[in-house]
């Protein structure tokens, strides 16, 4: 078995158009011996555009070749079909999916059949030997976890990177590719009649599933604190908290049933409550930080820490 490791670098990038200008690979055996390696430079026939967010300076390309003097993606095709479509080759890429995602729109560009093979990603394979999955790890940051010296780079360059991670993390858990996969039940990606299928496994699933109970849960409990807040909020009584009105963090609302019971003392009290911070003489949270927070502190309020006002409110 072999290891296919590419990487892409375009000319520009929006949401239906990629202009592929490089595809770098690194070819392997299944013990990270590299069989070859290439950069394969091309024409993007469209001009570049490489801007960051917000007009900030964005990508630089790392080439001092001219790309108008290298055939378009066509010229490529046949080349980049028996590279990955090779039966004998596990693909693989660092964030994978966007690489795939630009092979299949400059297929759709250039109408062109569609590639078909199955790809993995390191970026996903990571996230499960980490069990986060909450965000997406760059192919430095994983070089750096690793011990691996990395230099963004060519593109080929890029895709040696990432074999050097792949080999990294394989050592580090004793194991080889088809190791990993089955250890974590990861099923890889596929690009078929110009439709992606993304990486998916056990540990995602049960991650996203634990994710929707919390949500569940938190929705509950949002509903229930404003339940009782919408039921009770209109029922006038005096006390030494009249004129103070209160707004809790969303973190103290959702810590049912002692917002609740908070909140049932602030009313007792002649107190009032609001779900608008920039409303409120008095924020109460767990800590002073959020939009929240700075909303209620601009428009005036006190903030009171979560676990003084459960020792009880005065005046």
């Amino acid at each position: 078995m072999k290891y296919l490791f590419f990487d892409i670098e375009c000319a520009c990038v929006f949401k239906n158009v990629a202009k592929m200008c490089a595809f770098g690979y690194v070819l392997t055996d299944e013990n990270f011996n590299v069989l070859a390696r290439e950069d394969i430079l091309m024409n993007p026939k469209g001009k570049f555009h490489l801007m960051g967010r917000k007009g900030k300076e964005g990508l630089v390309l790392p080439y001092d070749e001219d790309f108008k003097e290298f055939p378009p993606f066509p010229a490529s095709y046949k080349k980049l079909k028996s590279l990955l479509e090779d039966r004998e080759s596990i693909v693989l890429g660092h964030a994978t999916l966007n690489d795939v995602n630009y092979l299949n729109l400059e297929t759709n560009r250039f109408k062109l059949p569609s590639f078909t093979f199955e790809y993995h990603d390191t970026q996903f394979f990571w996230m499960n030997v980490t069990g986060e999955f909450s965000h997406q790890v760059g192919l430095g940051a994983m070089a750096e976890a690793l011990g691996v010296e990395f230099t963004p780079h060519r593109a080929v360059d890029d895709a040696y990177a990432t074999m050097r991670v792949c080999e990294a993390l394989c050592k580090r858990e004793g194991t080889d590719v088809a190791g990993l996969i089955s250890r974590y039940n990861i099923r890889g990606g596929r690009l078929e009649n110009h439709r992606i299928r993304t990486c998916t496994s056990l540990g995602q699933k049960k991650y996203y599933a634990e994710k929707a109970r919390e949500r569940e849960q938190y929705h509950r409990a949002h509903e229930e604190f404003y339940r009782y807040v919408n039921k009770y909020m209109h029922r006038r009584r005096k006390g030494p908290l009249e004129g103070k009105v209160f707004c809790f963090a969303k973190d103290v609302e959702v810590d049912v049933p002692r917002s609740v019971q908070l909140v049932a003392d602030i009313f007792a009290a002649g107190g009032r409550y609001t779900s608008h911070p920039a409303e409120c003489n008095v924020y109460v949270a767990k800590s002073e930080e959020g939009m929240r927070f700075e909303s209620a502190i601009k428009g005036g309020a006190r903030y009171l820490p979560y676990e003084e006002a459960l020792k009880g409110i005065e005046a």
